[in-house]
């Protein structure tokens, strides 16, 4: 199987060490080369145009589409251009790749479509403003798109609550503030790039072939669980 995943940050470094040990063929685009193995090529989502390598399978089994922004802010302080900006590189960026790289996800028998939410989005949050529009616009998408593209092509999305990442690290600071954000989730810590980078690879697998148009949440029991 050929697998192209869109962005490599600490999820996608663990992904693609999991992709590799399955003997997938697996291609990387993001701005900046990863530690990662793999096929690496410089894609910036953000550009007016996307050169794809000419070595490029003609035919894609899995698209994983990975970047995303954290910028927590109060709703007084948010400005209308880093609302446009979440969209741009959630939601805007997803459907461009998307639509690039049709084609050859059309060529495969039975390919997928995998994209990353958030927990914010089906439970209010603080601070979350563009964060939780962004990924719940994709959220929709991924509906979406599930029904326009089927049977071909399955498309489904995960939803993670917080992830020891170095997107989430000013998050993390200090051992207070890791030790309160484990209690938040009733599995008692924080999410780990591993338990992430399992799902992507599960729902993005020949393993989850009747699922599509699904948002799995993997964040530790916190957007259905209350503990007394």
């Amino acid at each position: 199987m050929t697998t192209l995943m869109i962005g490599c940050g600490g999820v996608g470094t663990v992904l693609a060490e999991q992709l590799l040990a399955a003997g997938e063929e697996l291609w990387i685009g993001s701005r900046r080369q990863p530690a990662a193995a793999g096929r690496w090529f410089a894609l910036d989502v953000l550009a007016e145009s996307y050169d794809w390598p000419d070595a490029l399978p003609e035919q894609i089994d899995r698209l994983i589409y990975l970047p995303g922004s954290i910028n927590l802010k109060p709703l007084a302080r948010i400005s209308a251009r880093e609302l446009r900006d979440a969209f741009e590189l959630n939601v805007v960026g997803a459907m461009r790749v998307v639509q690039a790289l049709l084609p050859r996800l059309q060529r495969a028998n039975g390919a997928s479509i995998t994209l990353v939410s958030t927990v914010a989005v089906s439970q209010g949050m603080g601070f979350h403003t563009t964060v939780a529009a962004a990924k719940g616009a994709l959220e929709a998408l991924t509906r979406a798109w599930a029904a326009e593209l089927a049977p071909r092509i399955r498309v489904n999305c995960v939803a993670p609550s917080l992830t020891d990442t170095p997107l989430a690290a000013p998050l993390l600071i200090t051992d207070e503030r890791r030790q309160a954000a484990a209690k938040r989730h009733p599995l008692g810590r924080i999410g780990q790039p591993v338990d992430i980078a399992s799902a992507i690879s599960w729902l993005s697998s020949p393993a989850a072939s009747w699922v599509t148009g699904q948002v799995l949440p993997v964040d530790g029991g916190l957007s259905s669980l209350r503990q007394l």
